[in-house]
């Protein structure tokens, strides 16, 4: 009986795993055309004032820039239409590294949800500073925290 469960258990976590690797497939295969920052640009991404420096934690790790589609600022999270492009610095230049999905904290609100919005299962999280629900998918940049992590060790900012 207890093989029997084991069984299942690893079933199901290959079918997590799998369902996850799929998505990030995804994502990878819609953001394809954004490696550089003029295709994004061109989409509507860019960078913003305020918001247009290398988020760096020193310590934590690094984000890197981040070029964000203000007209796809809602309430909705769509995981093949990430609100923001995070760029990277490398000595060959910026560098796509992940995606940004985020939802303004007083549109939300406004919906009168009492949870966080979610993608994939998972609740984004508050940003208190910036008063939007974020979360990054480390996609196209290894990290050694996991992909829905916001701080990457092995990014930094010049």
């Amino acid at each position: 009986m207890i093989s029997g469960a084991v069984g299942i258990l690893a079933l199901i976590l290959v079918a997590a795993r799998t369902f996850g690797q799929s998505d990030l497939a995804k994502i990878r295969r819609a953001t394809a055309q954004f490696h550089r920052t003029e295709a994004a640009k061109a989409a509507g991404y860019d960078l913003r004032p305020g918001l247009d420096n290398c988020f760096d934690n020193p310590g934590v790790g690094g984000m890197g820039f981040h070029y964000i589609n203000t007209d796809i600022l809602d309430t909705q999270v769509d995981l093949l239409h990430p609100e923001a492009m995070v760029y990277i610095p490398s000595p060959d230049g910026l560098q796509l590294g992940a995606v940004e999905y985020i939802v303004p904290q007083d549109k939300w609100d406004a919906t009168g949800s009492t949870e966080p919005p979610m993608l994939m299962g998972m609740h984004l999280h508050l940003n208190t500073d910036l008063h939007v629900y974020v979360m990054h998918a480390w996609v196209w940049k290894s990290t050694p925290r996991g992909v829905w992590e916001d701080w990457n060790p092995d990014v930094s900012c010049p």
